[in-house]
């Protein structure tokens, strides 16, 4: 789509947005990792990983005098009804964009409005890394169109929508000593006590990771995604060098285990688990430290433990990870939301209304099988 506009000074300027092929993902992958907005779930690979899962990745590109201005991986979704040919958008933790530039933003939502239409799409589903209180961006999307959801304080939506985060500009033994005393004292006893961290080497050692996540999964009543997903995170982000599984040892024995993402300079945890065994010496709070100090190595400045409760009262059973993540000193951090683009009202409201009990039954049916295999 080639769109014409004028800047402040009335200088005319032309757009154009696209969908790319695999010849541009270094290009493509490029500006993600260059841009203040860019994100690992936006990367060209991340794309691939959810490929696996059913969905066909998207990645729509603005340009401006052939130069990437702005981008947008959209994940596609058939709608499972024989015979309807509709379809959902999502862009995880997207657009990739200036964040105070409206004329971008517009060009871009317009693009996405092309795609939508050849592929039947009924809405376009997002949730910016952008902050809460960065009124001007949500004053941009509405105007844009699209619509503000309310997720709940807990883990309602698709991303979680408050983190934690940590400036790791500092000095190590400043990021030592603005920690809670116990984190250190934690983190040193896990080194007294003789638990190593290593990364994983391959194949065998992502078994090893899983395995644990899976204890873990029963062990917390939570639900997992199948090992496919996580080879598939292997191949596509680990061996691409966004990612890497960290795995703690203590005689001999892996009982811990954590994977990072990292893409510029942003790095992210995303998963970890522990044995039932060994529990007692601390290996979780070592695997954190050296996970940061892993992302000050890579050039990063910001670590991001990622999801905790919006609700910090201390009876909430969620409270015990809000306190984990809040114990090494990071920011509590809320996120402007989920926002979703109507393409079609009448399905949209379908949409709405029906997969939140789908959602519901499946999540107890898979519950239910855990409890019954533990």
């Amino acid at each position: 789509m080639v769109e014409l506009a004028e800047d402040t000074k009335g200088r005319k300027l032309m757009f154009t947005t696209r969908i790319i092929d695999i010849k541009e993902k270094e290009r493509y992958n490029k500006f993600v990792v260059a841009h203040t907005r860019g994100h690992f779930l936006q990367l060209w690979e991340w794309g691939q990983v959810k490929k696996g899962m059913g969905w066909e990745p998207l990645p729509l590109i603005l340009e401006e005098d052939g130069e990437i201005r702005a981008s947008m991986l959209i994940l596609k979704r058939r709608l499972p009804v024989p015979g309807l040919k509709k379809s959902i958008f999502y862009s995880p933790r997207g657009p990739v964009v200036d964040v105070e530039n409206e004329e971008l933003s517009r060009v871009l939502f317009d693009g996405a409005r092309k795609v939508a239409k050849e592929h039947g799409a009924i809405f376009l589903k997002i949730d910016p890394d952008v902050v809460k209180h960065n009124e001007l961006f949500a004053n941009i999307l509405e105007k844009c169109g699209l619509q503000k959801n309310e997720t709940g304080l807990d883990f309602e939506g698709v991303q979680p929508n408050f983190v934690f985060r940590l400036d790791i500009t500092p000095s190590e033994v400043k990021l030592l000593e603005n920690m809670h005393s116990k984190w250190r004292y934690n983190i040193r006893l896990a080194g007294r006590k003789g638990v190593e961290i290593r990364k994983a080497a391959g194949k065998d050692d992502l078994k090893s990771f899983y395995t644990i996540l899976e204890e873990t999964s029963i062990r917390d009543n939570f639900l997992i995604r199948g090992y496919e997903y996580f080879e598939w995170i292997w191949d596509y982000m680990v061996e691409n060098d966004y990612a890497q599984i960290f795995l703690a040892e203590y005689e001999g024995q892996v009982i811990a285990a954590t994977l990072a993402l990292v893409t510029g300079d942003k790095a992210w945890y995303l998963y970890g688990a522990s044995s039932n065994e060994y529990r007692n010496v601390m290996p979780n709070y070592l695997l954190q430290w050296e996970m940061i100090r892993w992302a000050r190595n890579r050039g990063c400045s910001m670590y991001d433990f990622r999801g905790v409760s919006g609700d910090i009262d201390e009876d909430n059973p969620l409270y015990g990870l809000y306190r984990f993540k809040k114990g090494f000193n990071g920011e509590f951090t809320e996120f402007i939301g989920e926002w979703d683009l109507v393409y079609s009202p009448l399905f949209y409201w379908l949409w709405s209304r029906v997969l939140p009990i789908y959602l519901k039954a499946t999540r107890a049916r898979l519950r239910a099988k855990n409890e019954q295999e533990a």
